[in-house]
Parts: C-alpha cells; structure tokens; sequence
C-alpha cells in the first residue's frame, strides 16, 4: 500500500473525524503484598491475552515498586472487564480516564 500526500490532505479537510475516538481508560494494578510474583504474571496473563510475559512482569515489577503498575489502555468495556476479572482473582485493579 502505497502512502502519498493525498491521504494528508483529505485528513485536513475534515479534522472533526480526527476528534471522534472514544475516550480510553488505564487499567491499573496496585501493589499486592499478599500473592506471589508468579501468581499476579500468571494472572495478569490470562486476563489480558494481549500481554506478554515480559510485559506482565514489567507490570508487576512497576507495581511492586512504585504502588502501581499501568496494565494496559482500551476502550472502556474491555477496561471495565480486565479491572473486574483481575479484582476477583485477587488482585487490586482500577480503572482512570486517560488524560
């Protein structure tokens, strides 16, 4: 597929489309001194399919330290389910609007 200035173009004429995405929701994970390390990657990967290990470690290691680890930003339905799923797996999770 080929990129030319065309598609520019188009896009400013019409910069009301640009605007029109839904807002996004960080999925957080707070610090959990109770569950192993292995357990919050365990979960964490099997709520959200999308992540790595790597990533979910990163998760868990951020945190770990820091009191929250960001898991991933969606929509808000997808948001509202990987918050809920982690929470009943006995981790702490929330959700906050994306700036």
């Amino acid at each position: 597929m080929m990129s030319g200035q065309s598609g520019a173009t188009v896009l400013e004429k019409k910069p009301e489309t640009i605007r029109k995405t839904s807002p996004r929701y960080k999925v957080l994970l707070h610090n959990d001194p109770v569950n192993t390390m292995e357990y919050v990657v365990e979960t964490l990967r099997s709520v959200v399919p999308q992540l790595s290990e790597q990533d979910a470690i990163a998760v868990m290691l951020e945190a770990h330290k820091t009191g929250i680890g960001l898991v991933i930003i969606c929509d808000l339905e997808p948001a509202e389910f990987y918050s809920e799923t982690l929470n009943s797996k006995g981790l702490t999770s929330t959700i906050e609007k994306e700036n």
